[in-house]
């Protein structure tokens, strides 16, 4: 049981585990040992409550994949334990980061002293260029 949030908990049985064998250096220690941890979380059909589901699905993350589905993979640790943890850890993260909605935004209007010293900034600028120019006799 992966628990988000006091009132929202994933069960074990919808998150999909597997080991793997861990790319990169390492020496002979990688090419014997599955220590990697590889993911998969359906978000379809888990027990999400259905905002926190449209959430995840709005969001534009590569490891959201096109059917919906949380791909995970960590090998940072030598331990497989280590990055099972690791890899649960991203995954409580990531649904942390769409259960807190975000503050709609109130559109602000430029006050009068602002447009005014903008428009003065802008006057002396081009008053400024202006002495740039050709010399004529």
């Amino acid at each position: 049981m992966l628990h988000i949030s006091n009132s929202v908990s994933i069960p074990a049985r919808e998150i999909e585990i597997s080991a793997i064998r861990a790319q990169g250096a390492g020496g002979q220690n990688v090419n014997k040992v599955s220590s990697a941890i590889h993911l998969r979380f359906d978000i379809a059909a888990s027990s999400l409550p259905d905002v926190l589901k449209e959430r995840l699905l709005g969001l534009h993350d590569q490891r959201i994949t096109k059917d919906g589905v949380v791909v995970i993979k960590a090998q940072q640790h030598r331990s497989q334990e280590m990055n099972r943890e690791e890899a649960l850890q991203r995954l409580q993260e990531l649904i942390l980061s769409v259960a807190i909605p975000r503050k709609k935004r109130k559109p602000t209007r430029p006050t009068r002293s602002s447009q005014r010293k903008r428009l003065d900034s802008k006057t002396r600028r081009g008053a400024v260029k202006l002495t740039r120019g050709k010399v004529v006799d």
